[in-house]
């Protein structure tokens, strides 16, 4: 399988360069995730973005390298992967509530198409090391200035 930095991630967990993604077994292969564990930090995850309309993110990706021991890049792709489904969900509510301004949905979401699709490009590109500082700089921006 061919992962998100362009090297064949065989099921053997071997990244190709010396990584090990995620807790492996004595194998060699790659532990399952605890159930219970994943489902907290999709509640968790799941409230922040339906509470805030996103940042869902933040929860996810540090939760997801941290306790789940998942790869930068990984961690970063499944969020994205985890946070689709839950903004179906916050999405269908607040639209039926009449909460969402149409005119300014179309002409975001057309940019945020855009820049979805760059960002995804970028991300294969990115080492761990520098996508972790952009990732902790961009929250440790956004928390600056919801406080000021």
């Amino acid at each position: 399988m061919t992962g998100q930095t362009g090297k064949n991630m065989e099921q053997d967990g071997d990244m190709g360069n010396g990584k090990v993604r995620g807790p492996v077994r004595e194998t060699g292969r790659r532990k399952r995730p605890n159930f219970l564990l994943c489902a907290v930090i999709g509640l968790v995850t799941g409230l922040a973005n339906g509470l805030f309309g996103s940042g869902g993110g933040t929860i996810a990706v540090p939760a997801m390298v941290h306790l789940l021991k998942a790869e930068e890049h990984r961690a970063h792709a499944t969020a994205i992967a985890v946070i689709l489904p839950l903004t179906v969900v916050s999405s269908v509510f607040y639209i039926t509530k009449g909460y969402v301004d149409w005119e300014i949905t179309i002409k975001a979401t057309l940019g945020g198409l855009a820049g979805g699709y760059i960002g995804a490009k970028l991300l294969n590109r990115c080492p761990d090391k520098l996508l972790r500082r952009i990732f902790a700089a961009f929250m440790a921006a956004a928390g600056l200035k919801m406080i000021f």
